[in-house]
């Protein structure tokens, strides 16, 4: 580490305060506006936005439409927008918020703190099928858009097409959601007002369509001899709405509800205007597959080539809601430790934006690769809810526990939950017949998602478990005597350590045997850090403890849980704090160098601590440790994710004991 650029300046009291304010990030609040409202229509209501392509057309395939079925249909549609995107997302799990950040891991980091560390097994199995329908969201609303260009050509082959409009989709993510937002929420805008004036111009012809408001008719529908199972078409229209609360850091509630309210007013006109056309044109004929889309079928046919444009365009957008909301999955997932180190980029001046590179190419091949599968939007539906709605589940459960612990009145807790399990069960049961015509590819991707996570959970808490913190105090007087020992050659002036242990008192085992047992290293200054994430996503402060004056220090850096570890920057800036206060020395400790004024050296140990050969491990504890050495070896670097790439670092594996060690019986000759 250089000190080169570091002046001293004048001294003052070396009694300075222990816990010190680096660098302050603003709460991530993001204030409602009219510029705010446009951009969130861009970025959070995409995939919702377009379920009109294919909701009704859903409903239909295979029965005779009737008035049951579409009305049925509708009240269904109306009540699940009302119930579960309106109530439940927007209402209430918009304010279960930490510090602005939205979706289930952000809930978890709420909830965890009250003993509530279970919780993390509901996290993971939303996060994961959430990210799985990031591979179905993007292929099926593009091909229901470009499919509409069959009204001109029946022959026509949309692969590639719906294949190239993702490459650029994709392609564009690496400029931030802000010029993506700036860019489609006009196009949404105009989209949402076309939904509205559709619907609005077809409903006039059979205003009857709106007797669907009474739940009656859903409940008739439902009681019905078929009518359970059209629950998982019904249950596309909802489909974006765990992706809405993912969102949240990126557009902020007060825009999110605002443009909801005009959002759901557009939907519900096009749903009814839809009913209205099938009631009034196909009524009694049997809807198959093959059948041209409601959605298309109603427009004027004069109007169908900008209706087909507009709707390639907001189809595009729609995927941009799942994209933002993995990125933000994955995102906290590491920094939860849940999910292996990857390279974070911030393309934009919000903080809240974030690009993965690796998720963002690794999204953009399984999207391709469905659409190789399916090749139909029509097979697609098939993949397409089944994962949402375990997802959906594990937010009731998640926001259920969030209630209890903020004192909600408990009838409204259990009222809360009966409804939402009750609901959301039957969505689940509904899409359990899609498993064999589709929905293995989604499950699929959940399961392997969810077994990485509970792989790097697991590994986690079995380090934790066998990492062994001894007292400092009883070898200060051993670490004295190495710094004076000359025999042992200088392994740097300041030698600094990652620690695991969060108090001035302790010190990791691993730590101990580095600087004593496996190479002796002798610094006239150590340093030992630790790193904590917090559960808050901005903000970073520090702490120092003096061990030994001038020549042993604890510190303690906080990070937000959203913050870049640029630990070698944040140290520079401690060092010159302390130089400041003249606690440590800034010049070279070598004579040869002092003497020129040359500012001291820095060294980074890092230590990577491997399960000991000699452990015999259990077939579970084995299957962790495997697969976690694999994963890791595919992820980020120590050495890159705490910003330490400037500094001189040095990483030393060093073995742990996590079960007894293999019997081996031995006689001497």
């Amino acid at each position: 580490m250089s000190t080169e650029n570091q002046h001293q300046g004048g001294i003052t009291n070396p009694d300075v305060p222990q816990v010190r304010v680096i660098d302050h990030h603003h709460e991530h609040v993001h204030v409602l506006s009219a510029a705010g409202v446009l951009i969130t229509l861009g970025i959070v209501f995409g995939d919702i936005g377009t379920s009109p392509l294919y909701v009704m057309k859903a409903i239909g395939t295979g029965h005779t439409i009737t008035k049951d079925l579409v009305l049925g249909g509708i009240s269904c549609i109306f009540w699940t927008l009302t119930l579960v995107t309106s109530f439940k997302y927007v209402l209430l799990a918009l304010n279960a918020d930490n510090n602005g950040e939205g979706g289930i891991f952000a809930l978890y980091a709420l909830v965890r703190r009250y003993k509530a560390k279970w919780l993390v097994f509901p996290a993971i199995i939303g996060c994961s099928a959430l990210i799985s329908d990031g591979f179905i969201t993007p292929p099926i609303s593009i091909s229901s858009a470009v499919e509409g260009l069959r009204a001109f050509n029946p022959e026509l082959n949309t692969v590639p097409i719906v294949i190239g409009i993702l490459i650029v989709l994709f392609g564009v993510q690496q400029f931030g959601t802000t010029v993506v937002g700036r860019a489609f929420g006009p196009i949404m805008l105009i989209w949402f007002s076309m939904l509205a004036i559709l619907g609005t111009y077809n409903l006039m012809a059979y205003p009857g369509v709106l007797v669907a408001i009474n739940p009656m008719y859903a409940i008739k529908l439902l009681s019905s001899s078929n009518g359970f199972w059209i629950l998982g078409a019904v249950f596309l229209c909802t489909t974006g709405a765990e992706a809405l609360y993912s969102d949240l850091g990126h557009c902020g509630k007060g825009n999110i509800r605002v443009s909801w309210s005009f959002v759901k007013i557009a939907l519900l006109l096009n749903y009814f205007g839809q009913g209205a056309w099938m009631l009034t044109h196909i009524e009694g004929q049997t809807f198959t597959s093959a059948s041209q889309s409601p959605f298309y079928s109603m427009m004027p046919e004069w109007f169908l080539p900008y209706g087909i444009v507009l709707a390639s365009g907001a189809a595009i957008i729609a995927s941009q809601a799942l994209i933002s909301g993995t990125f933000t999955m994955f995102n906290e997932a590491m920094k939860l430790k849940l999910w292996a180190n990857l390279k974070v980029n911030y393309p934009s001046h919000s903080r809240g934006q974030i690009y993965l590179p690796a998720i963002n190419w690794l999204l953009l091949a399984g999207c391709i690769s469905v659409v190789l599968i399916f090749r139909e939007s029509s097979r697609m539906e098939a993949a397409y809810g089944l994962a949402i709605t375990m997802d959906m589940l594990m937010t009731t459960t998640v926001l259920t526990y969030y209630l209890v612990i903020k004192k909600y009145p408990r009838p409204f807790v259990i009222g809360f939950a009966l409804t939402f399990y009750c609901l959301e069960l039957m969505f689940f049961a509904s899409n359990v017949i899609k498993i064999p015509h589709g929905g293995w590819f989604t499950l699929m991707i959940a399961t392997i998602i969810f077994i990485a996570m509970f792989v790097f959970y697991s590994a986690r808490r079995l380090r934790d478990k066998h990492t062994e913190f001894l007292p400092v105090r009883e070898y200060i007087e051993m670490l004295q005597d190495l710094q004076k020992d000359e025999t042992v050659p200088k392994e740097a002036t300041n030698l600094v350590y990652l620690s695991m242990a969060n108090d001035k008192d302790h010190l990791d085992s691993n730590i101990i045997y580095s600087i004593f047992r496996k190479r002796p290293k002798r610094a006239d200054i150590y340093w030992f850090v630790h790193i904590e994430i917090t559960d808050k996503p901005y903000g970073t402060k520090y702490s120092v403890d003096t061990i030994i004056p001038r020549t042993c220090f604890f510190v303690r850096l906080k990070f937000g849980f959203k913050v870049e570890h640029k630990v070698n920057l944040m140290f520079e800036k401690i060092v010159t704090e302390m130089i400041n206060n003249d606690e440590v020395d800034e010049l070279s400790h070598y004579p040869s160098l002092r003497k020129y004024g040359m500012p001291a050296d820095f060294k980074f140990i890092i230590l990577n601590t491997r399960v000991s050969a000699d452990n015999q491990l259990s077939p579970f504890n084995q299957f962790v440790v495997t697969t976690y050495r694999f994963i890791k070896s595919y992820s980020l670097s120590t050495v890159e994710d705490f910003g330490l790439e400037l500094g001189n670092v040095e990483e030393e594996t060093v073995p742990i004991n996590v079960a007894p060690d293999s019997e081996i019986l031995v006689e001497r000759a």
